[in-house]
C-alpha cells in the first residue's frame, strides 16, 4: 500500500524552472568574450585571425544554443569549437611559401637584358609569325597576342575548337624550328 504524500497547492501548480547562469546567448557572449578571445589568440598568434576564429566558434555555438543542456559547460563547448575550427583551417590552408637554401630570384644578368636585344627578338618573332600561313598566323595572334581562349578564337574565326588547337600546335612547331629565331635567341 502506498502512503499518500500531501503537497501544497502552490508547489504543485508551479513548473520547475532551471536557473541558467546565462539566460541568453548574448549575455553569455558579453560575459565570456574577453576570456575566449585570449584562448583564440593563443591558438592563432594573430589578433585579427583570433577575432575571426572566435566569431566562427560563437556562430557555431549560437546555432547549437538550444541543444546545449548544461550551460555550465559552455566554455568547454566554445573552446572545443575554437580548437576544431582552427584545426579545420589549418588542414585546409594552402602553403604558398617554401623554405629553401637559395632564394628563387631571377639572375641579375638576364633581368638587365639590353633593350636593343629585346627589340631584335620581338622583330624576329613578328617576321617569323608573318611567314606562317594566314590561318595559322591569325590563330597565333588571337591566342597569344590578343589573349583569347581557344573557344573564343574558334568563334571569331568560325572554326571548331579542335581546328584551333591543331593549327596553333603546328604553328608553334614552325616557330620553334624557325632559323632566324634560333639565331636571335642564342
Amino acid at each position: 500500500m502506498t502512503t499518500p504524500v500531501c503537497t501544497s497547492a502552490s508547489n504543485a501548480a508551479a513548473p520547475v524552472k532551471q536557473i541558467l547562469p546565462y539566460p541568453s546567448f548574448s549575455s553569455y557572449m558579453r560575459a565570456r568574450q574577453p576570456v575566449l578571445l585570449r584562448t583564440a589568440r593563443s591558438l592563432t598568434g594573430n589578433p585579427s585571425d583570433a577575432e575571426d576564429l572566435l566569431q566562427t566558434a560563437l556562430a557555431k555555438t549560437y546555432v547549437a544554443w538550444e541543444r546545449i543542456e548544461d550551460h555550465r559547460a559552455l566554455d568547454g563547448y566554445v573552446r572545443r569549437a575554437l580548437l576544431n575550427t582552427r584545426t579545420s583551417q589549418w588542414r585546409k590552408r594552402k602553403v604558398d611559401e617554401f623554405a629553401c637554401e637559395e632564394l628563387p630570384e631571377p639572375d641579375p644578368a638576364s633581368a638587365a637584358d639590353d633593350p636593343a636585344e629585346q627589340q631584335a627578338l620581338r622583330d624576329a618573332m613578328w617576321r617569323a609569325i608573318m611567314r606562317l600561313p594566314a590561318r595559322q598566323r591569325a590563330m597565333v595572334v588571337l591566342r597569344y597576342y590578343e589573349d583569347l581562349s581557344e573557344v573564343q578564337t574558334a568563334e571569331v574565326l568560325g572554326v571548331s575548337v579542335g581546328t584551333v588547337k591543331s593549327a596553333v600546335s603546328r604553328a608553334l612547331g614552325k616557330l620553334r624550328d624557325d632559323a632566324e629565331l634560333r639565331l636571335v635567341r642564342s
